[in-house]
């Protein structure tokens, strides 16, 4: 089978498209037949090397943390499926870049019957992520003037959403690029972040900030002081500090699996409550080409990639 490995860290010229065995389920796992993975940010940044220190990983390694597709073998002990069942989760192991993955059948669930199998793949780190800032952390529920920096993204994306469904009123940063998007996943309002200040478009305090993009220093600085005292800063990317008097807390989060999490995702887009914004689907010769377009700022939503 094919699959997208790097051998060594480094710049998108490390990804290769090799031809390896396909592997077979152990214990307790099942064997997918990948009907797509998704692009996440964060697996660039692995393939640089920047990660090594606190997730380091054998190479050479096989890309994709998001695996969407059917049970095509079922291991010893594996339990809850059969094949043929389409299924979604989230791969701490990685390898779904490929057209076959050996899975923990304890990290997947069925996947939504209301979507293409294939765009599922886009659900679950950016999913999990999402859901785990705004309701487990961010405790956002109806009535919170919630901001959103950084909405564009894939986790933007689905935070927007699941806000918006807990009953706040969403403030959100994107670009115009992806302003329209944004809007219609439910923001009250959408400031451009390119045109200036975001202090300056917002009309008073908010009670929740979700941070999901870096930020220098004096940015987060000014970010942290749009929060009333007593509410709360969720940051999954640079860690926001709030003026020590400021009565505010802060959490700098990094999402786990979770699968009870992510069958809550499932329901909520089979309720049609929640929705998944793919912007490309690419073949898996072209997963180089998605690393690239990301690293230059040029990706919007969801990719997904298709062995």
């Amino acid at each position: 089978m094919k699959a997208a490995r790097v051998h060594e860290y480094g710049d998108t010229s490390v990804i290769r498209y090799d031809s390896v065995p396909r592997p077979q389920p152990a214990f307790g796992e099942v064997l997918v037949h990948v009907a797509a993975t998704s692009f996440n940010p964060t697996e660039a940044a692995l393939r640089a090397g920047m990660l090594q220190a606190f997730l380091p990983v054998d190479l050479p390694y096989t890309l994709g943390w998001d695996v969407a597709g059917t049970v095509a073998e079922i291991g010893a002990g594996a339990e809850g499926f059969a094949v043929g069942d389409r299924v979604i989760g989230r791969l701490d192991g990685a390898g779904a870049a490929a057209e076959y993955v050996r899975a923990p059948a304890a990290v997947l669930v069925a996947a939504p019957v209301s979507v293409p199998l294939a765009s599922a793949a886009a659900l679950p780190l950016a999913g999990l992520t999402a859901w785990q800032t705004v309701f487990e952390h961010g405790k956002v529920a109806a009535g919170h003037r919630v901001l959103v920096n950084g909405a564009g993204g894939g986790v933007g994306g689905f935070v927007t959403q699941l806000a918006k469904h807990a009953g706040a009123e969403v403030i959100a940063t994107a670009s115009p690029r992806s302003t329209e998007a944004v809007l219609r996943q439910g923001a009250n309002q959408v400031i451009d972040y390119t045109a200036g200040p975001v202090s300056a478009a917002l009309d008073g305090p908010v009670d929740t900030l979700l941070n999901l993009v870096p930020l220098s220093p004096s940015d987060a600085a000014v970010l942290a002081s749009l929060v009333r005292p007593g509410g709360r800063i969720i940051s999954i990317a640079t860690a926001i500090e709030p003026p020590a008097d400021a009565g505010v807390s802060a959490m700098h989060m990094v999402a786990r699996n979770d699968v009870a999490h992510l069958a809550g995702l499932v329901k909520l887009i089979d309720a049609a409550a929640l929705s998944i914004d793919i912007s490309e689907s690419r073949p898996l010769a072209g997963l180089a080409d998605v690393h690239r377009l990301s690293e230059s700022g040029r990706t919007r939503g969801k990719v997904i990639i298709i062995p």
